[in-house]
């Protein structure tokens, strides 16, 4: 029997769109803090967020890329990114700010099944 249960958090928002991109990553770092096994799940526009060298200061919001930039140090290493919208996007996984594992939808769906509780932004 696991002692702690796994948490994963799935990104679906665009970085600067809305308030649920910084969100979802505040979830993430809350749980983590508290010592829960957590994973990342970018999906459709929130492959947007991995994008490097973004610009956020010409709209006056802060840089969501230092956010992601912390992740390890709360041991949030298992980050994943759904293939399909990073071919739609046409993003080189080698080129993002994080080290992340491309995922197909049948990946997706055992990844959504193996974790205990699952959060999307």
């Amino acid at each position: 029997m696991k002692d702690r249960k796994t948490l994963l958090v799935i990104v679906r928002q665009s970085p600067y769109g809305s308030s649920l991109a910084r969100a979802s990553l505040d979830t993430a770092l809350a749980a983590a803090a508290l010592e829960q096994p957590v994973s990342l799940l970018f999906m459709g526009d929130g492959v947007l967020q991995l994008l490097p060298d973004q610009h956020s200061e010409a709209i006056g919001v802060k840089n969501i890329g230092r956010l992601l930039g912390s992740l390890p140090l709360y041991d949030i290493e298992s980050v994943y990114i759904d293939a399909g919208a990073a071919a739609r996007y046409q993003l080189d996984t080698q080129d993002l700010v994080l080290t992340v594992k491309p995922v197909d939808p049948a990946a997706m769906r055992r990844l959504i099944n193996d974790c205990d509780n699952v959060i999307g932004f």
